[in-house]
């Protein structure tokens, strides 16, 4: 390990805390090193926030070192008896937060012995998340064990109002460890060996130049017009600059996503124009002529014009139309003549530095651990476009892709402004047995460049596109290679967007952290921020105590019984949504069951349906929602049907502004829910702004009542084809019954939760299944069926499986385990 990296493993490895990297410079050795140390069977460790490349990678990594055991991934494959042996054989444990959710409320792991949570991604953890439950429920029984988080995105906790604090609060941290670009230490590891780079500022051509000073221009009137008709809104962020940085669609989704539905139409027009025109600039420098042609002889439409918000209509955009057509067919801009195709600066650039790699390699030699040169491009299209070019000229290229666009094929669905080509194969292409071209983005495996670097020890590396984390990559892998130095052909367009946009990143990665070191100087944690007492807000039961801590109001009529465990029993499926949290937060417990009717069981009398706008009409649509109230008003006293928003999303039905592009819609779910409460009158409606008030509804509802018996909500069973019954019972069964009179879809379920096997149906009574089927017409009709001798022979000559009319045997099936 480097200076700098051990010096980040050191700090993590004896105090818990959160850090937090610039990119590219080494997070992920520090994160394998901390599961090299925990590997072993005295430790139960446990990984959140990973993905399954990611816990690939890690693994990898450590099997190359020689670790035993490797880490352990849990899947939903594993039973219970499985997951649990898993635990007991402790080491490092991969495994997704839904499963360790269940499996802690159910004390299947063994808490208390667990030695520590590593998280990674840590900006990703908000208050509502599934690993910031499973931290809760960890530190709640766990007081000895440690908690360490990493993230390499320190812009991520730039945005909102003490975002990184909120998140040590949710961490259960209380050190927060900052590695800056610039930090002394980092500074001085890699000063020591540095690669040798050559910088390449190329000019764009006059038609490119001409095409930019448009672009931006249109970018620039789009943005004014945006202010303009908004002059209410915060659009601090929304710039020309931030137009050109990788994360404007994550600026935009923060300040305008609460006011969506009060926006206007002119206004959503401007922001899809301004992600066209931003991907026009940026695609500017990436594809050919031909295929920048195409893209931008596509938007020329009736259509799309009168659907602009004006853009189309200025000077700028008509400028851009010519020059752009200019590049292929020359001045004269005669589609009939001969095309002059212009090429890249950076195509004639590379062949020049490769020409000038292969004259070198020829006087020294093979003087290196290979003679290799890895290029590095933007994503998988551009490294394809440099493949063929490298392989047969630019100009036969140029040639080839002209003639392409002119064939009767639809050219234009191939090339447009939302196609990220990304694919799920080997995004590494050999030109050559010493050219290797690779993608920054793109592919299925995000660690595929950085296995390329180390794995292909490249003596060269051209970077055709700009990166900072790549860069930085590069300089960590020298500082680790002091041995050889590798040369960086480093390649941009001078004074245009692709150069703006990286100085951007640079910019804003850096105030991002000058500002996370301001907060750290003044921020102030509480002595009990990680929770290894039990008088933590988090954790407290006691309402007296817990109104205090928490500075609300206490409710008195709460004290004038005996305080009661308050519980809520919760299906399975339910863990992918925030609220079995947020229940858990307010000091409920909560009991993981597969229960067929309904979602949530508050008391004995009620259940509810949690359903999401989608959901509703989705449910309503194909019917599913009215056999889900039909099955809860049969089986409770109180059902209720829960219609929960975002919670940072509109708390309205706003027709077109949120359901839909069609109005109509609003009145065909409004018309539905109608004719529901008209169906089912006892059936309540609860409508939710979002999670946080579902919570606080469910306690309210709660007060004062009786606790919810898991036995019997689990035993209760749906006679309704849904997604959580299923595959509970034999298909070639069911389909045999529904062919019996009497049977239908309304009573068989019943027939199957309740009768054994085929031969004791037979022995039933006409009032015995009258009482079972609930309709006296239907046991009439299944009794005459079953003792007529007709029936009768053709039932037992029937062929229908080992376990079908045979006495004491099961029809059901196999059920399904979580």
């Amino acid at each position: 390990m480097l200076d700098f990296e051990n010096q980040m493993f050191l700090d993590i490895l004896n105090e818990d805390g959160l850090v937090i990297a610039a990119k590219g410079i080494g997070l992920e050795s520090v994160f394998i090193n901390l599961l090299k140390v925990y590997s072993d069977a005295g430790n139960l460790v446990i990984v959140l926030g990973t993905t399954p490349k990611e816990e690939e990678f890690f693994t990898g990594e450590l099997d190359s070192m020689g670790v035993k055991p490797l880490p352990k991934l849990l899947t939903s494959e594993f039973s219970v008896n499985d997951r649990q042996s898993v635990y007991m054989e402790g080491g490092v444990i991969f495994s997704s937060s839904r499963i360790l959710v269940v499996d802690m409320l159910m004390d299947r792991m063994p808490i208390d012995l667990v030695t520590g949570m590593l998280v990674y991604k840590a900006h990703r953890i908000i208050e509502t998340s599934q690993e910031a439950f499973i931290l809760r429920l960890y530190r709640q029984k766990n007081k000895k064990g440690f908690i360490k988080a990493f993230s390499s995105s320190p812009i991520s906790f730039t945005r909102g109002f003490s975002q990184v604090t909120r998140v040590m609060k949710s961490l259960y941290v209380r050190n927060l460890f900052l590695w800056p670009r610039f930090h002394a230490t980092i500074q001085s590891t890699l000063k020591e060996n540095q690669p040798d780079v050559v910088e390449l500022r190329l000019p764009l051509t006059p038609y490119m130049v001409t095409m930019q000073t448009a672009i931006l221009d249109l970018i620039h009137f789009s943005v004014k017009e945006l202010r303009r008709i908004n002059p209410s809104l915060d659009l601090d962020e929304m710039t020309v600059e931030n137009a050109l940085s990788k994360c404007f669609k994550k600026i935009i989704k923060f300040q305008l996503e609460p006011v969506w539905h009060q926006l206007s139409g002119k206004t959503k027009q401007l922001l899809e124009d301004l992600g066209i025109l931003r991907n026009l600039l940026l695609t500017l420098t990436q594809y050919d002529c031909v295929t920048f042609n195409v893209v931008v002889k596509s938007l020329k439409t009736t259509e799309k014009a009168l659907k602009s918000a004006g853009w189309m209509l200025l000077d700028a955009a008509e400028n851009l139309f010519i020059t752009t057509k200019a590049r292929v067919y020359g001045k004269s801009l005669e589609e009939d003549a001969k095309p002059e195709l212009e090429e890249n600066p950076k195509w004639i650039a590379l062949a020049e530095v490769l020409k000038e790699i292969r004259l070198e390699i020829a006087v020294q030699g093979e003087q290196f651990p290979s003679i290799k040169t890895l290029i590095v491009a933007e994503d998988d299209r551009t490294c394809d476009q440099l493949r063929q070019i490298l392989e047969s000229g630019s100009k036969e290229f140029l040639e080839k892709i002209f003639k392409k666009s002119n064939s009767p094929k639809n050219y234009y669905e191939k090339y447009d402004l939302h196609n990220t080509n990304e694919n799920d194969n080997e995004s590494t292409e050999h030109v050559n047995e010493t050219v290797i071209v690779q993608p920054l983005k793109g592919g299925a495996d995000p660690y595929g460049l950085h296995r390329t670097l180390y794995k292909l020890c490249p003596r060269f590396v051209i970077m055709y596109d700009c990166d900072v984390s790549f860069i930085r990559q590069v300089e960590v892998y020298q500082a680790t290679h002091k041995e050889h130095t590798v040369r960086v052909y480093f390649m941009f367009y001078d004074a245009s967007a692709e150069e703006q946009s990286y100085l951007t990143s640079l910019r804003k990665e850096k105030e991002a952290f000058e500002m996370l070191i301001r907060e750290k100087a003044t921020m102030v944690i509480p002595e009990d921020r990680e929770g290894r007492t039990d008088d933590h807000p988090d954790f407290v039961r006691d309402p007296r105590k817990a109104s205090e801590m928490a500075l609300v109001p206490l409710d008195t009529r709460q004290m004038t019984r005996k305080d009661v465990r308050q519980v809520v029993v919760v299906d399975m499926r339910e863990f992918r949504s925030e609220l079995p949290s947020l229940l858990h937060r307010r000091g409920i417990d909560i009991l993981p069951i597969t229960i067929e009717v309904g979602d949530y069981i508050l008391t004995p009398d009620i259940c509810v349906e949690r359903k999401s706008l989608s959901d509703l009409i989705g449910s309503l649509n194909n019917g599913r929602l009215y056999n889900q109230s039909q099955e809860m008003c049969r089986h409770y006293a109180k059902p209720m049907l829960l219609i929960e928003f975002d919670h940072d999303k509109p708390f309205a039905l706003q027709g077109k502004y949120y359901l839909s592009n069609d109005d109509s819609s609003l009145t065909d779910v409004t018309s539905r829910l109608q004719l529901l409460t008209l169906h089912f009158p006892k059936l309540r409606i609860v409508w939710s702004p979002g999670p946080y008030a579902t919570a606080e509804i469910f306690e309210e509802l709660k007060k004062g009542r009786e606790q919810p018996d898991p036995a019997k909500a689990a035993s209760i069973s749906s006679d309704y084809y849904t997604e959580k019954n299923a595959d509970k019972y034999n298909p070639a069964i069911h389909d045999f019954m529904m062919k019996l009179p009497g049977i239908n879809t309304k009573n068989i379920r019943r027939v199957l939760n309740k009768v054994e096997d085929l031969g004791q149906l037979i022995s039933l009574s006409l009032e015995e299944l009258h009482e079972l089927l609930e309709n006296g017409v239907n046991a009439k009709e299944l009794w005459d069926a079953l003792h007529s001798s007709q029936h009768l022979a053709v039932l037992e000559a029937e062929p229908t499986g080992k376990n079908k009319g045979k006495k004491g045997k099961s029809w059901r099936g196999r059920q399904r385990k979580y």
